[in-house]
């Protein structure tokens, strides 16, 4: 064995044979390091879970779905429509089935088609239906639960799905045919934007994870240089010892990559079925990419090597003892500012790109965002040795701290220097999402106010069509409907399927509804209106050509090319008013023919389309549940929407729920890291805590002590994160052709990461006063 080889294998034997001390910071550095790789483990399955999840909701789209294929009634056939729903603010979907043929295609995650009357459901659908919260679900989704979809059927363990049987569906009534599942759902690829915002949120969410496992590797750096200098007196140099260092770094590092592969497995196994937001997932899902895998593997224990060789540059092991006392070399700045400058040339330099239109290169975004963040991270022990140098005076506490900081600053930067990256880089991110917000959420023209919800449903018969608004209106909760019926009414008279016709379109409801859609002063049943759009002269003439007063139209636009089909006539009153159109609560301003009940024989309309708006008692409990379950009894595919005054992007929404998702993942694992480094320096600190305790100090000065120890780095990080988030992030929007906005949202942020570090050290507390016993004063 060559002698580098032989020097580390050395090292990293002591990690596990040196004592108690040895194998204490051995396992301190095993843990740090482990929950860092857990966390990049994780990072690295996430491209297989969306891979995955994908992979599934493809499979179990019918054939059809999409596709100008048809599909004609075989053995295998079936025909399907969408059943979804919503309950209490969580999406339901569903599929109703109706098999054709003796041996019809089965859908993914179930071993036969459900028969009429019986439902297959999701296992978290199952568990809500049967507990107390599901009770008007239940009523909405009457069907017998005879098995649970598989894995292989659903997109996570917490999606709410479900398959059920029919004996109604038809193709009259919109129903579509298949004879096989595994279509392709067309997905639109992310706009340039969002794919620079998604880079750099997983630039700033990793980037603490590898400053605080670049810090692990160091943990109880100066108890083993002391136990080096044991090493210069039988004879090793000073190159040996660095590289016996970089071994017992390299065994830390190679039992944290076991452990952090554990904290994953068990972890996997932990979140799987829990619903952070909108993300879940599979634990099978969380498999890491095989390339970033072996990538952690290999870069970890060569960063512990790395880290380790660098850092003992600055350290002079002699046999007498380390070194450390003596003043050290100032920190150089010039390199320090280079980096994060860099950053923002790189960024500055990239290509522009719009929501619409521009070449994002993630390439260069990352590079960007990186450069910059690390650079903060090297500035941090810059800064605070330049603050604490000239400080002199003042209580034992503070004289305390601030002597500490001046001996070893460098200790105290590395262990708040992932919240200053992590703050930096949700400051940046913070301006970006709000800079882009505007593009991606947009304030729609419908009226709340007004009306909650909006149904539509497509009858064969102005009756049916009519029984549902009075289903509607009779509906707990339900204080109006704006129901109407609508079909198309057309110009007598014979066309070719090439010739453009005189349409518009005949819509009957009471009074108060047309006045919540029309500008209408007066009315009765038996009224009529031609309805012109207001300040559109084109289209008003257009409707006047198509409805004359005391003019008939047809009803049945069939008639209009097939001379087969008797046209179904209407006269549209002489006393027909004509009056300007109303945007309804949906924002659409409808125009044509209004008609009351008592002007037109809704037997007439052979064809019906009908529209329903409804304004609920807010002070109802679940009155839209109520309004859901009346349309699910008068027809399970009938629409039912929400009616909102802000429309959301749903790309944009899933990368916001994926960030929302990773900064819990990342804060979780900065907290805890800030704990064990805490520990980690108070067991470097022990004896000394001790002799001062023996000298007569007070146990509440070395406290405060500790805490001032901490405040300082952590007051002059967050400093050093809002100035450098704040220039990231004008980078990044300039990037993406937008302003800063607000250039205050950096407050909280800063806040957030100041009060962490203040919980955590106070967490820290208990161990200290242990630490101040008089046996600390013993020796091994």
């Amino acid at each position: 064995m060559s002698r580098r080889p032989r020097e580390l294998a050395l090292g990293a034997k002591f990690a596990f044979t040196g004592g108690r001390e040895g194998w204490i910071r051995t396992l301190l550095t095993a843990l740090g390091v482990g929950l860092g790789v857990a966390l990049l483990f994780a990072a690295a399955s996430i491209p297989h879970v969306n891979q995955a999840s994908s992979a599934r909701g493809d499979a179990r789209v019918p054939a059809a779905s999409g596709s100008s294929k048809a599909f004609e009634r075989s053995e295998r056939s079936l025909l399907f429509d969408m059943v979804g729903t919503e309950y209490r603010g969580e999406s339901i979907g569903g599929l109703l089935l109706r098999p054709e043929g003796a041996h019809p295609a089965v859908p993914p995650g179930l071993r036969t088609v459900p028969r009429p009357g019986e439902m297959a459901a999701s296992p978290a659908l199952r568990d809500l239906l049967d507990s107390p919260r599901g009770e008007l679900l239940r009523q909405r989704l009457p069907y017998r639960i005879t098995a649970s979809i598989g894995d292989a059927g659903l997109l996570d363990p917490t999606e709410l799905f479900f398959y059920a049987g029919s004996d109604t569906l038809s193709r009259d009534t919109g129903a579509a045919r298949t004879d096989a599942f595994g279509g392709e759902v067309e997905k639109l690829p992310l706009s340039p934007v969002l794919v620079a915002l998604t880079v750099v949120s997983c630039v700033v969410l990793l980037m603490p994870v590898i400053i605080f496992i670049a810090t692990a590797v160091r943990f109880g750096g100066e108890r083993r240089d002391r136990r080096l200098a044991a090493l210069r007196l039988v004879g090793a140099d000073t190159g040996m010892t660095r590289w016996i260092a970089a071994g017992e770094a390299l065994a830390g590092s190679a039992l944290g990559l076991l452990v952090g592969t554990a904290l994953f497995l068990f972890g996997r196994e932990l979140v799987g079925g829990v619903r952070f937001w909108s993300f879940a997932a599979f634990p099978a899902d969380f498999t890491p990419d095989p390339a970033l895998a072996v990538l952690v593997l290999l870069a970890v224990p060569l960063a512990a090597v790395v880290v380790t060789l660098f850092t003992m540059r600055s350290v002079a092991v002699e046999p007498l003892g380390v070194v450390r006392a003596a003043k050290p070399r100032r920190r150089r700045l010039w390199w320090r500012l280079l980096l994060p400058a860099a950053g923002i040339g790189v960024l500055a330099l990239s290509p522009r790109a719009g929501v619409d239109n521009g070449v994002t290169d993630p390439n260069l975004v990352a590079l960007g965002a990186i450069l910059t963040l690390t650079g903060l991270a090297t500035l941090l022990p810059w800064l605070v040795e330049a603050a604490v140098a000239r400080l002199r005076g003042g209580p034992v506490a503070w004289q305390l701290a601030v002597r500490r900081l001046q001996l070893s600053g460098g200790t105290a930067s590395r262990a708040v220097a992932g919240i200053t990256v992590a703050v930096a880089g949700a400051v940046s991110l913070q301006m970006m999402t709000t800079g882009i917000h505007a593009d991606f959420v947009r304030t729609t023209d419908q009226d709340p106010s007004r009306a909650q919800i909006d149904v539509v449903a497509d009858f064969p018969s102005g009756e049916r069509a009519q029984r549902m608004i009075h289903d509607f209106r009779a509906t707990k909760g339900v204080e109006a409907v704006i129901g109407t019926i609508e079909t198309y009414a057309t110009r007598p008279g014979h066309y070719t399927r090439d010739q453009l016709r005189p349409t518009t379109v005949l819509t009957v409801g009471d009074c108060a509804t047309l006045a919540e859609l029309a500008r209408i002063r007066s009315c009765r049943d038996g009224d009529t209106f031609v309805v012109h759009p207001e300040g559109d002269k084109r289209l008003s003439d257009w409707v006047d050509r198509s409805a004359r007063p005391g003019e008939a139209v047809n009803l049945d636009t069939d008639a209009d090319y097939d001379p087969s089909v008797k046209p179904v006539l209407w006269t549209v009153p002489r006393s027909a008013r004509s009056v300007l159109s109303r945007p309804d609560p949906m924002g659409e301003a409808r125009h044509g023919i209004f008609a009351t009940p008592g002007a037109v024989d809704i037997g007439k309309l052979a064809s019906a389309e009908t529209k329903a708006m409804i304004r609920v008692d807010r002070k109802v409990p679940e009155a839209a549940e109520y309004v859901r379950n009346t349309a699910a009894a008068i027809d399970p595919v009938m629409s039912v929407r929400t009616i909102d005054k802000v429309e959301r992007d749903k790309q944009y929404a899933s990368v916001r729920s994926g960030l929302r998702t990773g900064a819990i993942a990342t804060m979780l694992l900065i907290a805890l890291s800030l704990l064990v480094s805490q520990i980690e320096q108070l067991r470097e600190r022990r004896r000394l805590l001790s002799v001062l305790v023996a000298f007569g100090t007070r146990r509440s000065s070395l406290a405060l002590s500790v805490l001032w120890q901490t405040a300082v780095p952590v007051v002059l990080g967050v400093v050093l994160a809002v100035a450098g988030g704040t220039a990231l992030g004008v980078a990044l929007l300039d990037m993406v052709g937008k302003e800063v906005t607000d250039w205050w949202l950096f407050l909280p942020l800063a806040g957030t990461g100041t009060v962490a570090v203040l919980v955590v050290t106070l967490l820290s507390l208990p161990p200290l006063w242990r630490l101040m016993r008089p046996d600390g004063l013993r020796t091994e």
